[in-house]
């Protein structure tokens, strides 16, 4: 299936890129950007930022739309990452930061430890920066979800990524009703921080499915929700089952906001997860808790 001319995406500056690129290098730091194949990697790279993998780049799960490398091995976490983390985002002196992770079922808290380490290695070197956590569901260990909540990310970020009816196709490892009990959990137990929701169109869900996600997001009082384009990135992921349009993609905006009463809905072709994350900082300003 040909790509429409919405999704193409404009040449990067690769010098920025490289500035970037060494210093992740240098650091030994993983980004999701380059694990998975992020369209967005040129414009972000390019404004000095990233969204730092933790643990990885190995991952536990091998749901079949994502382009990260999939290793059921047990591992050891690496107890100098955290620090090399809080290194790179002094360095590259961000105001946000956005860190992520692998699944990492091999372990029995699911890596919240790790979290937790970056968190205070970012806020020991940077304690102005504000700090965005896109989690795994930890297999619905509470205890380890509580233990990063503690640590007090301002932003609690889980991707619910699909409508239910694809979970088994899309996500065969995860469970739709315990994402969504993961975001009430921190929302409830830690009202100060926003939680955030994405996912991803174009995997053969129908329009009335996306807004019916949406509505559960928000009965689970999620803040900010982000939809994007589903781009394969391979003949072993999964296919492509359409293009939304830039259209299609403003109406869900206009829906989620309007509507439904979402803080921000971050909605157009490109966008990913962690796309202009930074303006996160504007609603804490605009809505402060």
């Amino acid at each position: 299936m040909l790509k429409p001319p919405w999704l193409r995406v404009k040449a990067p500056q690769r010098a920025r890129i490289g500035e970037v690129a060494d210093l992740l290098l240098d650091l030994k730091l993983n980004t999701v950007c380059q694990e998975a194949s992020c369209p967005n990697i040129g414009e972000c790279f390019a404004a000095g930022t990233a969204t730092f993998l933790i643990m990885g780049p190995g991952c536990t799960r091998a749901c079949p739309y994502c382009d990260i490398d999939f290793d059921k091995s047990v591992r050891q976490l690496d107890p100098s990452e955290p620090e090399r983390l809080g290194e790179a985002v002094a360095r590259m002196g961000l105001g946000h930061v956005v860190i992520t992770s692998v699944n990492r079922d091999d372990l029995a808290d699911g890596g919240a430890s790790q979290f937790v380490a970056c968190i205070e290695q970012v806020r020991r070197r940077s304690p102005f920066t504000t700090i965005e956590l896109l989690i795994p569901d930890f297999c619905g260990n509470w205890n380890a979800l509580a233990a990063v909540m503690q640590a007090a990310p301002e932003v609690l970020n889980h991707n619910i990524e699909t409508v239910p009816r694809l979970y088994k196709q899309a996500r065969p490892q995860a469970n739709y009703a315990r994402s969504l009990e993961l975001l009430q959990r921190v929302r409830s137990g830690w009202p100060r921080s926003y939680t955030k929701s994405g996912l991803m169109v174009g995997l053969g869900e129908s329009n009335a499915e996306v807004v019916e996600v949406m509505a559960d997001l928000r009965q689970h009082k999620v803040d900010i929700v982000t939809i994007g384009q589903y781009l394969s990135p391979g003949p072993k992921h999964l296919a492509v089952d359409r293009f939304v349009t830039p259209e299609q993609f403003e109406l869900f905006r206009r829906q989620g906001e309007a509507e439904l009463g979402f803080l921000q809905v971050v909605s157009s072709p490109l966008t990913r997860s962690s796309y202009h994350a930074g303006e996160v900082q504007r609603l804490m300003r605009e809505h402060p808790r």
